[in-house]
């Protein structure tokens, strides 16, 4: 009767310890939707944190943060968006800041080229994330200098800390995941 008792406890532990494998599709389905809430909740935090570095953003460039969850394994990423097509256009009238009759301002008139990258908006402005987090060359026309964009590191080291606080709570959902399987 005694090795009747130790087997079933045996075939019990072991089916636990099947459900802990990741091939069982809950054990998949628990670690991967854990994964998705907490990079979607990090997408956001790094969204935010992108928005109070650019400060005056009327066009929401950090819009432009994306989070993916890998398919075949228990991980997932935080990236700037990289667009192939934009958008819809969108149109953000610029108020003059001059005076009827006031010297100064700008006198070369705007080419057709910035009045198109005006018209990008949202997560289409995934440029401009790129632009502050690596840098620009100096830029040099026939008209002069037009100067450059220092490199910040801006979005790698904002993603870096939010993604190391996703991992521990990756890790927090895994250890109650464990726990759930061993005490039902």
């Amino acid at each position: 009767m005694a090795d009747v008792v130790q087997i079933s406890g045996l075939v019990e532990n072991q089916a636990r310890f099947e459900h802990l494998l990741s091939t069982d599709p809950g054990f998949d389905t628990s670690v991967k939707g854990a994964i998705r809430k907490v990079l979607k909740e990090a997408r956001g935090k790094i969204s935010e944190d992108a928005k109070s570095y650019i400060q005056d953003d009327p066009r929401k460039a950090y819009r432009a943060v994306k989070h993916t969850v890998y398919k075949s394994l228990f991980g997932g990423n935080v990236s700037i968006l990289s667009k192939r097509h934009a958008g819809a256009k969108y149109d953000l009238i610029r108020q003059k800041k001059l005076q009827p009759g006031q010297v100064g301002g700008n006198r070369r008139p705007r080419v057709a080229a910035n009045n198109r990258l005006d018209q990008y908006y949202g997560s289409d402005r995934g440029f401009i994330l790129r632009f502050l987090s690596s840098g620009t060359t100096s830029r040099q026309t026939r008209y002069g200098n037009r100067g450059s964009i220092r490199s910040t590191n801006m979005f790698s080291h904002i993603a870096t800390w939010h993604m190391q606080q996703a991992a521990e709570e990756v890790a927090n959902a895994i250890n109650e995941y464990v726990k759930h399987v061993n005490n039902g």
